[in-house]
């Protein structure tokens, strides 16, 4: 987990970096992709995800390293022909893995995250899961166990091929020509994100475009059918907590409502969406039908707001990142209190973007926790590693955090000193 932590000091920059580089072009070109609740959302999520990660919050069903224990036939060294074929050994299972994702009710909660947002551009490759607590990937990798892979090549190579799925997030890049037929482009991800009927569960590779193309799912954007970003079933919502587990909540509600005891254990495997009859006709949820007239989830902030949220964003950021810094230096139990008590930043903040009523308690009671934890139990917060001065932000952050949050909860609810806006 430290490599891992130690990667992402350089990977967070670097897609921050990318991000703004994207934000500057639509800007100058007039043809501006990124919504400021949308963008905080979606970076929200992508820290919730690295937080989870960091942690090793999952529990292993089947290891790589006892696939290939027990399955391997050859013995690979670990040359450059290796590592080719490890790739795509990586491509191939992502492939299914992500065909799964789409195809089985269960499983999709485990991605709706990533096709959350009614956007398209490189913040919502940030949309990543939590709700992924059970490990079953390696199933996939069979065939690398099969042929030999050797497992610290897999585990090099799985980073840099999640990584390289960041960059075709955007709509600023047409077609590429020929490289159309060999690699994932922006063009055939836009048809992924979409929830236009013809473009529904296509285009389903991450590095490769060649096994769509084998396996029936390569569908190419169409001029005339413009992309509609987001899920038929709108997340509504912010918070990236509640949009990695409404799903699996919906599934429990419908099996427990229904009466049909088969329906209530086939749910769960059934295709993605479906429903008992009914459930369904008690209890109708409402999807977009008509992609083109969606209607985009949006809540009031003003200016003030937009800086406060925006400013715990970036606090939650600088958070995680100096937890990386030192994470070596740390114990387990204070990796784990300073995880929760971000991952509880970022829920209270999102909530409040949501304009949820309950979010101003949640929020003075969050920050009520901070200053009793800062003050009477500093070492579990990663003290005396870190200095004193950085418990003073800490303390300052959490006073900050009671007074702002007690203002927009309680005294300005309609944001009347600045001009409200909506996104």
């Amino acid at each position: 987990m430290e490599a891992y932590a130690t990667a992402l000091l350089i990977a967070i920059p670097a897609f921050i970096l990318l991000l703004i580089i994207e934000m500057a072009y639509g800007y100058f070109k007039k043809n501006q992709t990124f919504k400021t609740l949308d963008t905080v959302a979606s970076i929200s999520s992508g820290l919730t995800n690295i937080i989870k990660d960091s942690l090793g919050l999952v529990v292993i069903l089947i290891s790589y390293p006892f696939l290939l224990k027990h399955l391997s036939l050859l013995s690979l060294g670990t040359g450059v022909f290796t590592f080719i074929l490890a790739f795509v050994a990586l491509d191939f299972a992502s492939y299914w893995n992500h065909r799964l994702s789409h195809k089985i009710n269960v499983f999709w909660n485990l991605h709706v995250i990533h096709h959350s947002s009614e956007e398209f551009n490189l913040a919502c490759a940030l949309r990543q899961p939590i709700s992924n607590i059970i490990g079953f990937f390696a199933i996939f990798l069979i065939p690398a166990a099969v042929l030999g892979v050797p497992d610290d090549i897999i585990k090099v190579l799985a980073p840099l091929h999640l990584f390289l799925q960041f960059w075709y997030h955007t709509k600023h890049i047409g077609k590429l020509g020929w490289i159309e037929y060999v690699l994932v482009t922006p063009s055939q991800h836009r048809v992924h994100h979409a929830i236009n009927e013809i473009y529904l569960d296509k285009n389903l590779a991450a590095i490769f475009s060649v096994w769509d193309r084998i396996f029936g799912t390569f569908q190419e954007e169409l001029d005339d059918v413009p992309p509609v970003y987001g899920v038929l079933k709108p997340s509504n919502t912010w918070n990236p907590v509640v949009i990695n587990f409404q799903h699996f909540v919906g599934i429990a509600k419908d099996a427990w409502r229904t009466k049909n005891w088969l329906d209530k254990l086939r749910i769960w495997i059934m295709p993605t969406g479906w429903r008992p009859e009914d459930v369904a006709a008690k209890f109708p949820i409402e999807i977009t039908n008509d992609p083109y007239n969606q209607v985009k989830y949006s809540t009031s902030y003003s200016n003030l707001f937009s800086v406060y949220f925006i400013g715990q964003m970036l606090f939650s950021l600088f958070g995680i990142l100096s937890m990386f810094y030192f994470y070596g230096q740390l114990e387990s139990y204070q990796h784990l209190s300073i995880g929760a008590l971000l991952v509880l930043g970022i829920f209270g903040y999102t909530s409040l973007m949501d304009r949820n009523k309950w979010a101003g308690i949640f929020e003075i009671l969050r920050a009520g926790l901070g200053i009793t934890l800062v003050l009477l139990f500093p070492e579990a917060l990663g003290f005396p590693i870190f200095s004193e001065f950085v418990l003073g932000i800490l303390t300052t952050y959490y006073v900050l955090t009671l007074i702002f949050t007690s203002y927009f909860a309680f005294l300005d609810k309609e944001f009347s000193l600045s001009t409200i806006q909506s996104s």
